[in-house]
């Protein structure tokens, strides 16, 4: 059934998902925060930072104006940086209808609060919203691209979820659905922490071998705190555990891989952000993961060793060489 959908945030995966609504017979506004990136992007029709080969398609709008995005909006995918999720949700919690769904489209933590993007959400959002949590594995210029895609719709509404999957399934698009949201959310943020130590190995060449442990043990330290905050263990065996973590450790889109990638060269931090157009979550994502590590008791070695990277207090060789020398102990540990 045709509705109408709002995106907030017309960063590559917001505009993407923007012109997947419509291409599925949404009528769907995109929101930008910029007056002249809507300026720019009426008038080219494509996202030319973003995606700048895919064409916007008629039916999407494209507007500064947050009442206009949210009005009689049925559908509204919050797609903004974890680090803006609460001051932009706040400026629209006024707008959007209380029957609607709010879809979080967000991989992170909030630093200060170390709360989950859906917690936010419904911090600022209260009065009626359902929350939907859209997570796995997907580059956003691929499913703009058409390219064949499966994620994972949480949320503690099933009924939400089942919307959620029937508004956006497509031939390429294709939505599981969980009741874990708490599984769903923490391996979306925390396999961005990983894939930075995933590009830090293949940046010092350090073989096949080296990086199919990594992302291993990555998917163990992963899933020990997403238990302790009350996750279901298999939940990170799934699309937004496993097959996250996979695609952004070894995919050449993976922006958080990358980082990784130009510090195992040397480059410092200031300077592989500076050249970047998009975002790499796991940067800020990192020392939010200590702390919730640290206030569950859970051990995080690789994301010590990649905040310590981070922070300038040690070289990537060093960092490798301290996880390889760690104390050695049975695999299924929980410690």
């Amino acid at each position: 059934m045709k509705k109408t959908a709002a995106v907030l945030g017309a960063g590559s995966w917001g505009t993407s998902l923007a012109v997947h609504l419509s291409r599925v017979g949404h009528d769907v506004r995109l929101w930008a925060r910029d007056p002249g990136l809507v300026d720019e992007l009426r008038a080219r029709r494509a996202n030319a930072v973003y995606l700048p080969d895919v064409t916007l398609p008629e039916s999407l709008q494209v507007t500064s104006s947050m009442e206009e995005a949210l009005h009689r909006a049925r559908i509204v995918i919050a797609a903004v940086p974890s680090h803006g999720t609460r001051s932009v949700l706040r400026r629209a919690a006024r707008f959007i209808d209380p029957s609607a769904t709010i879809v979080s489209a967000t991989k992170g933590l909030e630093r200060e609060s170390l709360l989950r993007a859906s917690e936010v959400i419904a911090q600022e959002v209260v009065g009626g919203p359902s929350i939907v949590v859209l997570s796995g594995p997907s580059f956003a210029a691929e499913v703009a691209r058409e390219l064949p895609t499966a994620v994972c719709v949480a949320s503690e509404d099933a009924r939400a979820a089942e919307r959620v999957q029937e508004d956006l399934r497509s031939r390429y698009f294709r939505l599981y659905a969980s009741t874990d949201v708490v599984g769903v959310e923490i391996g979306g943020a925390l396999k961005n922490v990983i894939a930075i130590a995933a590009g830090a190995v293949e940046g010092l060449g350090l073989g096949q071998n080296a990086l199919a442990a990594l992302i291993t043990r990555g998917l163990a330290e992963i899933t020990r705190l997403a238990c302790a905050v009350g996750a279901r263990r298999d939940t990170l065996a799934g699309l937004s555990g496993l097959g996250d973590l996979v695609l952004t450790c070894t995919g050449s889109l993976s922006r958080n891989r990358h980082v990784g990638i130009e510090l195992a060269r040397g480059r410092c931090l200031q300077d592989v952000l500076a050249g970047m157009k998009m975002i790499a979550e796991g940067v800020r994502t990192t020392d939010a993961a200590l702390a919730l590590g640290a206030r569950c008791g859970v051990e995080l070695p690789i994301a010590e060793q990649i905040a310590d990277v981070l922070a300038g207090r040690k070289g990537v060789p060093a960092a490798v060489e301290n996880l390889m020398l760690r104390r050695q102990r049975a695999e299924a540990e929980t410690e």
